[in-house]
């Protein structure tokens, strides 16, 4: 018998995909974590039953959520991410070898503990070998109100606006994060589907741009996500992403990416213009 996972991305509109088994399901105190093999996708990450990674397009996401700002920002030394659990963002930030520490504040401990279990791939930065990532299981908003002025990135690696992420898409959330960076901090966070999620999209812009002076939105093509087609918010206290892109170190890296690459950044700023009006002012 053949076994199909479906993800509805609308109520008329889905992907779906043959999937060899389920390795791991179960509920945690915040969401149910399922994790499936599927054949054209290798392991599947599961959350509340919407996909979050697979194995083979992972690099596209934590590529671009972690590199645009890492090269935008001249010196960063600390970062956070909040949310994140399986791991992919710090595996990418520890790259940058001027990152003094990475810290993940996930709320889901399980979610870390079957990461690197089962994602050894996306997980090979938190599984305590590393002295230069610390983990915390704790709830993002508390985490960063005990830890103001504190942080060069932070990047919100968080699921959809619904269950224990609803709040990270809040105003408050922001202004929250706007103190935990440093004088010239930036914040990255994944910002849904210009396809789908244009609502959702205006709110979270509009939530932004009452506390950052400087707020652009980027794109990555993302094949597992609601229409392929994904963004990323890009907040900051001070520098520009493009105006202020160091693109020379950006080019001379000394590290893999399977995504980003210095013209890719510059590219990901210029936006359809259905997207731009998503987020007009």
């Amino acid at each position: 018998m053949d076994l199909w996972y479906t993800e509805k991305h609308s109520d008329n509109v889905g992907i779906t995909m043959k999937t060899t088994g389920t390795l791991f399901s179960g509920k945690s105190e915040f969401q149910q974590l399922d994790i499936i093999d599927t054949l054209e996708y290798g392991k599947m990450m599961l959350l509340d039953g919407l996909v979050m990674v697979t194995e083979r397009d992972e690099f596209v996401y934590h590529d671009m959520i972690a590199h645009p700002a890492l090269f935008v920002h001249p010196e960063p030394k600390q970062v956070l991410v909040i949310g994140g659990g399986d791991g992919g963002s710090i595996r990418e930030i520890m790259k940058h070898k001027g990152v003094e520490l990475a810290t993940l504040c996930e709320i889901d401990g399980l979610v870390i503990e079957k990461s690197i279990e089962l994602l050894p791939s996306m997980a090979c930065e938190i599984d305590g070998s590393n002295p230069r990532v610390k983990l915390h299981v704790d709830d993002g908003l508390a985490y960063i109100r005990e830890h103001q002025n504190e942080f060069d990135i932070i990047l919100v690696d968080s699921t959809d606006p619904i269950g224990p992420a609803v709040g990270l898409f809040e105003e408050d959330f922001y202004r929250l994060v706007f103190g935990a960076l440093k004088e010239d901090g930036i914040m990255v966070a994944q910002s849904e589907s210009p396809f789908y999620h244009a609502e959702i999209q205006k709110n979270m812009y509009k939530n932004l741009r009452a506390v950052f002076p400087i707020v652009e939105m980027y794109q990555a093509f993302i094949p597992t996500y609601p229409s392929g087609f994904w963004s990323f918010a890009f907040a900051s206290k001070k520098y520009h992403p493009v105006k202020d892109f160091d693109r020379e170190r950006a080019a001379s890296r000394d590290f893999y990416t399977k995504y980003y690459n210095e013209d890719l950044h510059l590219g990901a700023f210029m936006l359809p213009t259905f997207a731009k009006e998503n987020i007009a002012d």
